[in-house]
């Protein structure tokens, strides 16, 4: 006999759960309880978005399900934006939240909801165990529909009741397989036919169930093939930055030229992702619903073919399998398309050269510079949103699969947390988070989760004093009427000390590279507190000229 929530840790380790985040609740005591007994590592967080945020950056790192827990009400609520990046971002992951008991349900007793309905939206599934003897098939359901498919978040309530429920224990689950759909050959044969037929295609990649096989896979068969590849908003790890096929990245603010290449292709070749509103240029980059491209869609999630945009050719089939068939095709003599690839990349190369000059002290082209030539090609990148940000995803050069943590659901906080579980996850690599003022102080109490685990991240917070972004549009819409966009921000510096990590300020570009240097040294958790001059609103352009920087 095992109570329901022994049952419920047991059923984690049946799934190979490697990691819990947490913040800790009564309602789901017995459930904390069976971790004591557990080999499963539990990292408990200082809020619940820090968690849910912590598990979705474990879900985009490993493909496998990130583990959320958090308590009713407040704590569930306080989790949703995890599960709305986890959601737009096609990760797996599980969120359990603690319910109040099954005899006080319908009732709004203390900090109940019905969960069903609060993230019916947002999650694959939202169930609620209501016997323990179902809590083995329970997850393992949850973890084969996280991952089934396009991968997303899963919700399971659990009643307090439930969790202290003693039954017989039940037979032993094996855990789940990742199921993968495969291309047919004669869709491949099509692909083929089609690509050698096309005068001036262009290949995007995207979405996720990628994995360093397939990326090297996408690989063979774009130099096969001579193609210029994109890569989706926020996908930068998809592709090497530096290999001669690659064309940069389909996203917000992207390449004019670019853009031009996108449009003016005859054959596009979309794999893996959806083509949402940040990487076609608020649906501007191809037809809806009847491209003027030949459309050949490549998507693990059959209701996402056709749902935007019809494709010529529409291929159900996972990352992994596609790129090995698509490796496989034989490779064509000539192509019309000879030396596009060698263009597109030169025009990558020239867009991706940070500015000379900005406004003030700090110059974060040199910055990202100095970043590029003394950072191994392991490190891993995090941020959240803001117009910061743009510095890495623009003039970063990303050469390696699993070095990008970014939402492309654009929601801010995400860097530190993110960081967080990627340091865990990957301590012998270097972890860098860029956050904004505003970015950081949104989920900025995790650097305390950062002190307490030892993941020994260096976040570099980038200081205007300002919601940058917003700001921006801001000028652009209403010039001259600034109301809510001005912040009064504390040291960050003397806050990481404060915390028990180290901290520094940088007021000039060249106290960056010896402050990181310094911070690396440490051993612990930094933050690199990095003055930048309010009116370098972009590396283009500025607040008082609201034009090109000279």
């Amino acid at each position: 006999m095992k109570s329901g929530g022994q049952l419920l840790v047991e059923a984690l380790e049946a799934q190979g759960t490697e990691r819990a985040f947490c913040v800790p609740g009564e309602s789901y005591l017995a459930v904390l309880d069976a971790l004591y007994d557990s080999a499963i590592p539990v990292t408990v967080t200082r809020q619940e978005g820090g968690a849910a945020m912590m598990a979705e950056a474990w879900g985009k790192l490993t493909g496998r399900p990130g583990i959320a827990m958090v308590t009713r009400g407040p704590g569930a609520t306080n989790a949703a934006p995890g599960l709305h990046i986890a959601r737009q971002d096609s990760t797996p992951m599980v969120l359990f939240v603690g319910q109040v008991g099954r005899d006080m349900l319908e009732r709004e007793a203390f900090q109940e909801i019905d969960y069903r309905r609060m993230f019916g939206e947002v999650a694959k599934w939202v169930a609620q165990i209501d016997s323990a003897a179902r809590i083995p098939e329970f997850v393992s359901r949850a973890f084969h529909t996280a991952t089934s498919g396009r991968p997303g978040p899963v919700v399971l309530a659990l009643p307090e009741d439930m969790l202290t429920e003693v039954v017989p224990v039940s037979v032993p689950v094996a855990p789940y397989q990742p199921v993968e759909s495969f291309p047919g050959g004669g869709a491949m044969e099509e692909l083929h036919q089609r690509l050698l037929a096309a005068r001036s295609p262009f290949m995007i990649l995207g979405g996720s169930r990628w994995s360093e096989a397939a990326v090297a896979d996408i690989r063979r068969f774009a130099e096969a093939f001579q193609l210029p590849v994109g890569v989706s908003f926020r996908r930068q790890m998809l592709f090497d930055h530096l290999h001669p096929n690659y064309a940069g990245d389909v996203g917000i603010g992207i390449n004019p030229k670019l853009a031009a290449r996108v449009k003016e292709a005859d054959l596009l070749l979309l794999v893996g992702g959806r083509m949402g509103e940040m990487p076609s240029s608020g649906y501007t980059l191809i037809d809806i619903p009847e491209p003027r491209q030949t459309l050949i869609h490549v998507h693990p999630g059959a209701e996402e073919l056709g749902r935007v945009y019809r494709p010529t050719l529409a291929i159900h089939a996972s990352p992994g399998p596609f790129s090995a068939a698509a490796a496989a095709l034989p490779q064509p003599n000539h192509v019309a398309w000879q030396g596009e690839a060698t263009r597109a990349h030169a025009d990558y190369l020239a867009w991706s050269t940070p500015p000379a000059r900005i406004p003030g002290a700090v110059q974060m082209g040199e910055v990202i510079s100095w970043l590029e030539a003394n950072l191994p090609e392991d490190a891993i990148f995090t941020n959240g949103a803001g117009n910061y940000a743009t510095w890495v995803h623009r003039f970063h050069r990303f050469r390696r699969y699993a070095t990008q943590l970014a939402p492309t659901s654009g929601s801010m906080g995400y860097g530190l947390p993110a960081a967080v579980a990627a340091k865990i996850r990957h301590p012998e690599r270097v972890v860098v988070c860029f956050a904004g003022d505003g970015c950081f102080m949104m989920n900025g109490q995790e650097f305390a989760t950062a002190v307490q685990e030892g993941a020994a991240i260096i976040t570099v917070v980038v200081d205007n004093g300002m919601f940058g972004t917003i700001r921006m549009h801001q000028e652009r819409e209403y010039p001259g009427r600034v109301v809510a966009t001005q912040l009064r921000n504390p040291d960050f510096a003397a806050l990481a000390r404060a915390y028990g990590g180290h901290g520094e300020t940088v007021r000039r570009t060249e106290d960056f590279a010896p402050a990181f240097e310094r911070a690396v040294a440490t051993g612990v958790p930094s933050i690199l507190h990095v003055f930048l001059d309010p009116d370098a609103i972009t590396p283009t352009s500025t607040l008082s000229g609201r034009g090109k920087n000279g």
